[in-house]
């Protein structure tokens, strides 16, 4: 019986994520985020600090491990997401999607997963992208391995990559969810539902 009760809580959390996505994105943007100036090392670790309410230590060691493994980022990504599991995981997030050159546009991601984790967690997020020119170039699925692989400070990190395009999301949240889950995240210039 206490089985039942779990899956249909976790059931009621999925139905619930939408409404869930739309309040929170409403709040975070009546904050406008300070602009960053330039992608350097040190400019993204204050911006990712500031913006994810993290220490600049932990961002730092978790900045400096992306840079060290792919360089300077094309692009990054400020957003917010929610996401519920219990094996089977769906994720949901809205953000702006930020050039080097300045240019702005809004992005979305989805995305379901399978694994051994159990959860749900609504966070805030900020993701270095590697090796794309236009909004377009993010406009596909991207697989990856989550479940805090990193964990530094609170903040968890991991990578997505399909081909060059490489997704380095940093989070953090309230919410509880632990273990680890396959799965790749869509991301598009519209919000849907669907989480394939």
């Amino acid at each position: 019986m206490g089985q039942y009760r779990l899956y249909a809580c976790v059931l009621w959390l999925a139905l619930s994520l939408p409404l869930l996505v739309a309040s929170a994105h409403a709040q975070e943007t009546r904050k406008n985020p300070p602009n960053i100036e330039d992608f350097s090392e040190n400019s993204l670790v204050i911006a990712s600090a500031k913006y994810l309410g993290a220490t600049a230590e932990s961002m730092a060691e978790i900045v400096d491990h992306a840079f060290s493994r792919y360089g300077m980022p094309s692009a990054i990504i400020r957003g917010e997401e929610l996401s519920v599991s219990a094996m089977f995981g769906v994720r949901y997030g809205r953000g702006t999607l930020l050039f080097k050159d300045g240019r702005e546009e809004p992005i979305y991601w989805r995305g379901p997963s399978l694994g051994v984790d159990m959860g749900a967690t609504g966070s805030k997020s900020f993701a270095l992208v590697y090796n794309i020119k236009n909004p377009e170039d993010l406009h596909k699925r991207i697989p990856g391995v989550d479940g805090s692989l990193i964990a530094i400070g609170g903040v968890a990190f991991h990578y997505l990559q399909r081909g060059n395009t490489v997704v380095a999301p940093m989070r953090v949240g309230v919410g509880y969810q632990v273990g680890i889950s396959l799965g790749y995240v869509k991301f598009s210039p519209k919000r849907s539902w669907m989480p394939f």
